[in-house]
């Protein structure tokens, strides 16, 4: 489908939009919107992400109902690629190596740290191409450029979601069942969204200037997989440097997200302040930097 046929909706909806506001202003009143780069850091404004709440939810829609597009099984790969994950991992790690699984069944534990772990991986690679991908709508119409990553992590909601659904039922045909702390995931699972979005927005602001980045960025996940205890426990992991380990925010979300549901040791609290700080500080400057880039981004793509 030619890219003007996709851009045409998107345009007609921000027309609308910006009419509507037109129209509730005085008939008097001469308002006049001046669009122009910010200078230095500036403010990130992050009131119009409100503003333009309308385009957050249509993006979300076109990107979800696309996605899986002129698919034989459809939306049922939500479901079918960490389930084939997880049967690889069980017979590689769980079966041939006999890897550390903190006394669970093999396939409930690494289930757990799959799914976190898939919707992670896919925010970052999302939002870190998403410039590149809607270089189109940027050069023709404004809107806030933070709309456009910030719909690449939120749009693994979906497949969370159902993934999440699929863990509840393999942990009830073993036997297991979840206890008052499931209610703790979404605080794990806002750290994991607020670590994938930093990470996405650096990377999204260099990919802008340096292609190469995109292509990059899943060896960088690959490697940080294997820091992460997704295939083994963290009991693996020698004490001495168990502090260090628990920096990376994946292993507390990842942790966290095992002992909310599956009652296995609790990341430690320090660390964890620690690493949702840097996590905060990774975030704030990741804003400042890819607004930033905004100043000349539609020049450079």
């Amino acid at each position: 489908m030619p890219a003007s046929n996709l851009l045409k909706p998107i345009v007609l909806r921000l027309h609308r939009l910006l009419s509507s506001r037109r129209d509730n202003l005085s008939v008097s009143a001469k308002v006049i919107t001046r669009i122009q780069p910010t200078k230095g850091w500036g403010s990130l404004n992050l009131h119009e992400l409100w503003d333009y709440r309308d385009l957050i939810y249509f993006l979300l829609w076109r990107e979800v109902k696309g996605r899986y597009r002129q698919m034989a099984l459809g939306p049922l790969w939500i479901i079918l690629q960490p389930l084939l994950m997880v049967l690889i991992n069980t017979v590689i790690f769980g079966i041939i190596a006999r890897l550390p699984s903190d006394n669970l069944p093999y396939p409930v534990f690494n289930y757990a740290g799959v799914l976190p772990w898939s919707f992670f991986a896919a925010a970052v690679s999302r939002s870190t191409n998403s410039l590149v991908t809607e270089q189109h709508l940027i050069s023709k119409v404004y809107f806030p450029r933070l709309v456009i990553p910030i719909v690449g992590v939120l749009a693994g909601l979906v497949d969370l979601a159902a993934g999440f659904g699929v863990l509840l039922l393999i942990m009830a045909c073993f036997g297991i069942f979840p206890k008052v702390t499931i209610l703790l995931v979404p605080g794990f699972l806002i750290l994991e969204a607020a670590t994938a979005l930093g990470i996405g927005l650096w990377l999204a602001s260099l990919t802008v200037k340096f292609r190469d980045v995109g292509f990059g960025v899943n060896y960088l996940l690959q490697l940080w997989m294997y820091t992460t205890p997704i295939v083994y426990a963290v009991s693996l992991v020698p004490e001495r440097f168990r502090f260090w380990y628990y920096l990376n925010p994946m292993t507390t979300v990842i942790q966290g997200f095992r002992w909310a549901l599956l009652g296995v040791e609790a990341p430690p609290l320090v660390p964890t302040l620690v690493s949702t700080c840097l996590v905060m500080i990774f975030l704030v400057t990741g804003a400042l930097m890819f607004k930033r880039t905004e100043r000349t981004i539609v020049d450079i793509v």
